[in-house]
């Protein structure tokens, strides 16, 4: 049962739910599994001179005058109690240094050094043989104290062997053994451009391609703070990840004062070992079930509102709005639930996220088995992903479209509701592909969608994403403009105009610019404007 109503040439279609249908698009199970930010932080140093001023940097980041640091000297052989190896943490004047040290894995059980690292806001390892920190501490109250610590935001340090012993994977000369895992999905090397390790670390990543490699140089230290890193000091670090069947090895240089993020470069390193993403074929956009509503940002016309919440059931609608937002919590009650129930809907709710365990939780999500309309705000995108790709969330979003409802979103809400995601990276929105942040939550497939097109002159960036993945149909939508899409179908609601770009696999011309306003209709399959049916 169905009855519809005319907005400006647009037939808006009020489903009644429930009904069975075809299914969806579902969303890529072969995406790599988002890995969570650290709760603490590192300070890798690749060995030589510490300086004050890292010192310095270390300690404040332990609690400044707060801070309660543990030197752990074990590495060093010859006489790892020197008192000279705190003189350096005692001049930055915190509130204590002490050392923690064992000379056998049986030692490492005495029940003061649990009191040690409970009470400690950062644990430094002084530079020696990593081989003996693994040996005495692995698998003991040691390091899971060590654990506790970046658990509740605590800072974890070394020097050479004290930063060699980060990752699970520990490069030891010309071999690999078992290190700690402070730094999940990744493979340290120190001593890098001083003792000419490049080649030793990309075989490393070679035999682990699932895992980011850093060569971190003397005199220089990798800072990695939740997902943000940066590089201190007098060199750089370099940034590597294997190369795959379609994907070149990447090798980058991350200087002082750049920035890079953490879980990107992890998401790009496993996004290799997964099918190639975007498939090479041709792909026909359509919605089989219900409807999608792309705005390309800026303020929403009354109107489209409107015609949202009538496909979505008007009185009889049940809307989740989702915002995309980077903080773990939001307090308040988002300003966009009041604007649906303003225009009609009979019933408004939201949920946010950051925790993908929650997104999986079905008493949290179970607001989304009944909806009959998803709205995603703006923000960025990368968010979203983080928060619901491949969640149980994930799952009930796509069955929202299978029951004939319908899902929107403005600005970064319409970027992530294609398979290609624009403009992923977490550093910044300048960049049009972002290797780990390319898979969008997939509700079409075979399309890339970005937003404030004309606004911000963003006609050069999406062909140049069409050059790279001509399969794709690219769509640029302007502000305030919105792309109401059923089937294979697309019409343009308000001022703007959206952007088509098509360029056909093996031609060097690309048939961008057809470009439909309010009342037209493209049809995403055949690639042209129809007429109204």
């Amino acid at each position: 049962m169905k009855n519809g109503t005319a907005l400006g040439g647009l037939v808006v279609v009020v489903l009644v739910f429930g009904l069975p249908g075809l299914a969806a698009a579902q969303f890529d199970a072969s995406a790599p599994e988002p890995l969570a930010p650290l709760e603490g932080a590192l300070f890798l140093h690749g060995g030589g001179t510490v300086d004050s001023d890292m010192r310095q940097r270390f300690t404040r980041l332990a609690g400044g005058k707060e801070a309660r640091i543990v030197v752990i000297p074990t590495a060093d052989t010859s006489d790892p109690l020197d008192a000279k190896k705190i003189e350096g943490w005692l001049e930055q004047q915190p509130k204590s240094v002490e050392f923690l040290h064992a000379e056998s894995k049986e030692l490492a059980a005495n029940s003061r050094f649990d009191v040690l690292l409970d009470n400690a806001t950062g644990v430094w390892f002084s530079g020696g043989k990593q081989t003996r920190l693994i040996e005495i501490y692995a698998g003991t109250k040691v390091e899971d104290g060590i654990m506790r610590l970046l658990a509740r935001g605590g800072i974890v340090g070394g020097t050479s062997a004290g930063a060699a012993i980060a990752s699970k994977v520990m490069l030891v000369h010309d071999d690999m053994r078992l290190g700690f895992d402070f730094l999940p999905g990744c493979i340290v090397d120190q001593h890098f451009f001083a003792k000419k390790r490049t080649d030793r670390l990309l075989l490393a990543v070679g035999k682990h391609p699932d895992r980011v490699g850093f060569g971190i140089d003397e005199k220089t230290a990798l800072i990695v703070r939740g997902r943000q890193l940066e590089v201190m000091g007098a060199s750089n670090v370099l940034i590597t990840i294997a190369a795959s069947a379609d994907r070149a090895a990447r090798t980058e240089i991350l200087k002082p004062g750049m920035r890079a993020d953490l879980n990107a470069l992890r998401r790009a390193a496993q996004s290799r070992q997964a099918a190639a993403f975007p498939v090479k074929q041709v792909v026909a956009p359509k919605v089989v079930n219900g409807s999608l509503f792309i705005v390309g940002g800026g303020g929403l016309p009354a109107d489209a509102l409107k015609a949202f919440v009538q496909l979505a059931g008007g009185e009889n609608a049940e809307i989740v709005y989702i915002p995309c937002e980077e903080v773990k919590t939001i307090e308040q009650e988002p300003g966009m639930v009041k604007v649906f129930r303003k225009a009609g809907a009979g019933q408004v709710d939201w949920m946010h996220t950051k925790d993908r365990g929650l997104a999986d939780d079905p008493a949290f999500v179970a607001k989304l088995a009944t909806a009959t309309g998803i709205w995603f705000g703006g923000g960025r995108q990368w968010n979203l992903v983080d928060s619901y790709e491949n969640t149980e969330a994930h799952r009930l979003m796509h069955l929202v479209l299978e029951r004939g409802g319908v899902i929107g979103g403005s600005s970064a809400g319409a970027s992530i509701q294609g398979d290609y995601m624009p403009r992923g990276d977490p550093i910044g929105n300048t960049q049009m592909m972002a290797e780990g942040y390319e898979r969008g939550l997939g509700f079409v497939t075979g399309v890339a969608i970005d937003q404030h097109f004309t606004q911000r002159n963003r006609f050069p960036d999406m062909a140049l994403l069409k050059r790279t993945y001509p399969q794709l149909l690219g769509i640029g939508i302007d502000e305030g403009t919105c792309l109401v899409v059923k089937g294979s179908k697309g019409e343009v609601i308000g001022p703007g105009q959206v952007a088509f770009f098509d360029r056909p696999i093996g031609s060097e011309e690309i048939e961008a610019n057809t470009r439909v306003v309010a009342g037209q209709i493209y049809d995403l399959e055949s690639r042209g404007i129809v007429a109204p049916e």
